[in-house]
């Protein structure tokens, strides 16, 4: 697609940015758009992933017929087989009447299935028999009804993952994703982020009735250089902010910097083993947590092989590391410091037969679904039992939070 051409299409649907990698996620879109195929549109929170699936459906055969978004994780795990396939009078408490669900209101149009990745696994089988046959059955009803629709879904997870720890099936996974749009988070797009101060700055002077705020050019700089963790929509909210508060209209860097949170820590990636966590590409917070837990119980692992070895060395037994201390009550002790990763705790006395041969090492496990238990019974504890404001810690829907307690058995 020529570059005048893509230029049409994001003053059509208002985009801004000259990014190679915003042209090439455009140019993706509207080539699939002629065709029927599933698209599964990845990217982190605040990218602007809702954009392409109205250029796909504005550029396919549908575009006359329904265009229906639907937030899967804004939707009750109770009610969203209803939302999505409709259900018959009766089929539950307050079914009073038969109801029409996404999948009919849309036929010969185009569904987005945005944050599909918090389907529950029942609405996950009902949506593959959709992709794969075109068939879907009301709740309640034992009526096979056939239906035309253009399925295009996004995610901020990462589906591999979710798939290896048995949340998403694999096979509608293959489904969705016949034609994968990546979309580039906001510090891969560097030479946007200025273009994007300044539109969304021209936007707030006109709502709000005042002169747009201008950015010097170090405040620029440092306004390239920000992380985003929170994408766009951390960008557009940051400009806002300082377009109602700030009295002067020139923002030097040492204004900018007051509305960059965590703004000292945030200019540098996060290493982890020697590779920045950007580079590693993870796409949840829980992840990189879960890779520094792996890194930090490496460094422990490696501290204790070596001074095993040590210890094991020719002439060089456990007194010649023994020194006098107040735990040592005499020369049958052995104080064994033991650290752990949270607290500290005092040295404990054993006796010297009670240590075990050095020469045998037996590695600790860490287990990703112990880290994550104890990561929900803290916010848990935090939040006093309140399951809404827990989950909101933990960056989790609630419904996501609700499953994960039952299925470890949390007592909640």
């Amino acid at each position: 697609m020529q570059l005048s051409e893509i230029q049409s299409i994001k003053q059509k649907f208002n985009i801004v940015g000259t990014s190679p990698l915003l042209n090439r996620a455009i140019d993706v879109a509207v080539q699939v758009a002629s065709t029927d195929l599933s698209v599964l549109i990845t990217g982190e929170s605040g990218v602007g992933k809702e954009f392409f699936p109205q250029i796909i459906h504005q550029y396919s055969h549908r575009k006359h017929s329904p265009y229906i978004a639907v937030n899967c994780g804004a939707i009750p795990e109770g009610t969203i087989d209803s939302e999505l396939f409709g259900h018959e009078k009766g089929s539950f408490t307050s079914a009073t009447s038969d109801r029409k669900g996404y999948f009919e209101v849309a036929g010969g149009g185009t569904i987005f299935l945005d944050e599909v990745g918090e389907l529950p696994m029942q609405t996950q089988v009902r949506l593959l028999r959709v992709l794969e046959a075109g068939e879907f059955i009301r709740v309640g009803s034992s009526k096979v009804q056939k239906t035309d629709v253009r399925v295009v879904a996004a995610t901020n997870l990462n589906i591999p993952l979710a798939i290896s720890k048995g949340y998403f099936r694999e096979d509608l996974y293959y489904r969705l994703n016949a034609v994968p749009i990546a979309i580039p988070a906001l510090r891969e797009r560097q030479e946007d982020i200025v273009l994007l101060f300044r539109k969304f700055a021209a936007d707030f002077a006109d709502k709000y009735k005042m002169p747009a705020v201008k950015l010097t050019p170090m405040a620029q700089q440092i306004l390239s250089s920000y992380y985003w963790k929170g994408n766009i929509r951390q960008l557009k909210n940051i400009t806002e902010q300082i377009s109602v508060i700030e009295q002067n209209r020139e923002i030097d860097e040492s204004t900018l910097k007051k509305y960059l949170p965590d703004s000292s820590g945030e200019f540098l990636p996060t290493v982890a083993n020697g590779k920045s966590i950007d580079e590693k590409s993870f796409n949840s917070e829980r992840e990189i947590l879960y890779q520094v837990l792996f890194d930090m119980k490496k460094d422990i692992t490696d501290l204790k092989k070596s001074v095993n070895s040590i210890m094991n060395k020719e002439n060089v037994g456990l007194h010649d590391f023994r020194e006098p201390t107040p735990f040592n009550k005499n020369d049958d002790d052995i104080v064994k410091i033991v650290s752990t990763v949270n607290q500290s705790q005092k040295p404990k006395i054993v006796d010297k037969n009670e240590v075990e041969d050095t020469e045998e090492y037996v590695e600790e496990s860490l287990s990703l679904m112990d880290a994550e238990k104890d990561l929900i019974l803290k916010a848990l504890d935090r939040n006093k039992g309140k399951r809404k404001y827990a989950a909101k810690d933990l960056k989790i829907s609630e419904r996501t939070l609700y499953r994960k307690i039952k299925e470890y058995g949390l007592e909640y």
